[in-house]
């Protein structure tokens, strides 16, 4: 792989759309070039804001991209939902700078998925050094590749990096067709109380789904009060700007799904979905209303009804959440790749990660006997 030549682009911005999606594919919204420019464009993923693009190709014979990678320098730890503060302060403590770190990600998003976007093993471990030689070259501390897919494991773990595991909570679409056939796969008490909590959720109020071109900048507008409120709450303050959600809109509308709660015809919750090739990916929510079970009512189970109706594998609703258990939605792994250069800091986090490893894995043995699903 030694004659493998790699570029850093300055954003995807510097990368011919059709260019990055034929490494990338479309399947997954996210690492689609529309998805990731508007987090450029809109100023929520830059420089500025601790997020600073420094995508990686590979070219082929033919001096177009044959592999890409989203990659970001980054002056911070925010955002990425694998927390490695701890990391960062004894690092700093033994008198080093954590910070700027090599980030691998899709900003903002916690959803399992492809980082080194190509369909050849020796481009993707050609990626994987040219990471290691950003981070050698610029005097960073460590690069991380978070929420990377589950087949990409073994080609991180072969060139050295140390994996990291952690847990989501995903639903199966195990052949339903209707939210009905669904129910009927649950414990007899648990479809009850999924009768009695949506139907408290909804009193009073009416549900609209909204996609493609009926998404209009008012629906923007409710909705980016619904974000910021959550945000305000959750981070401090929004990453996203309220920018990234028109660009959004007009690039990838049909790939978009709004889910609103409305009380005599104006929106007091809502929810946006992604829509995949196979799967409908949670986002975002919030609400300037609180109302008893109207976040799993529109975040989960509504997202489970359209999921059905459009025939799709899974619902993908974002990161933590112990509470989507008992909605139906079952534990599954989720993984990180991280390179450490400095042997001892590689020794110190390694031994942490394996205890960690193990402990993931016992976890996720005792909740899935704990879904709420028929036994026998």
């Amino acid at each position: 792989m030694s004659d493998l030549v790699a570029r850093i682009g300055r954003g995807v911005a510097a990368f011919d759309a059709a260019e990055w999606d034929a490494c990338a594919g479309i399947d997954n919204p996210f690492t689609t070039h529309a998805f990731l420019l508007a987090l450029e464009e809109s100023g929520s993923a830059t420089a500025r804001t601790g997020w600073q693009p420094v995508p990686l190709a590979i070219d082929g014979e033919d001096g177009r991209a044959a592999a890409v990678m989203p990659a970001y320098v980054k002056s911070h730890s925010q955002g990425e939902y694998v927390f490695d503060h701890a990391w960062a302060d004894a690092w700093e403590r033994a008198g080093g700078d954590y910070y700027p770190k090599l980030q691998i990600a899709v900003p903002f998003t916690p959803v399992p998925g492809r980082r080194l976007l190509t369909a050849r093993d020796d481009l993707a471990l050609g990626l994987i050094g040219a990471a290691e030689a950003v981070v050698g070259q610029n005097g960073l501390s460590s690069a991380h590749a978070t929420f990377i897919a589950a087949e990409e494991v073994p080609l991180f773990d072969a060139a050295g990096w140390l994996i990291r595991a952690d847990t989501q909570f995903h639903w199966h679409n195990d052949g339903y067709e209707s939210f009905d056939d669904f129910l009927a796969a649950l414990s007899s008490r648990k479809r009850k109380t999924v009768r009695k909590e949506r139907a408290a959720a909804i009193e009073g109020l009416t549900v609209e789904h909204v996609t493609g071109a009926a998404i209009t900048e008012a629906h923007w507008d409710a909705f980016w009060e619904f974000y910021q409120d959550t945000g305000s709450r959750k981070w401090g303050r929004p990453y996203l700007t309220r920018r990234f959600f028109s660009l959004l809109g007009e690039r990838m509308a049909e790939r978009i799904l709004l889910i609103f709660a409305l009380r005599n015809g104006q929106p007091i919750a809502g929810a946006l979905n992604m829509i995949g090739a196979d799967t409908l990916y949670g986002r975002y929510w919030g609400t300037i209303d609180e109302v008893p079970h109207l976040h799993f009512e529109i975040c989960y189970y509504q997202a489970i009804e359209a999921a059905i109706a459009r025939g799709l594998a899974r619902v993908e609703a974002g990161a933590q959440g112990s509470h989507k258990l008992a909605r139906g939605y079952r534990p599954v792994p989720t993984f990180s790749a991280h390179y450490l250069p400095d042997p001892g800091f590689r020794r110190a986090v390694a031994d942490f990660l394996e205890r960690e490893r193990e402990a993931v894995g016992h976890e996720i043995e005792a909740l899935d006997a704990m879904t709420p699903f028929r036994k026998g």
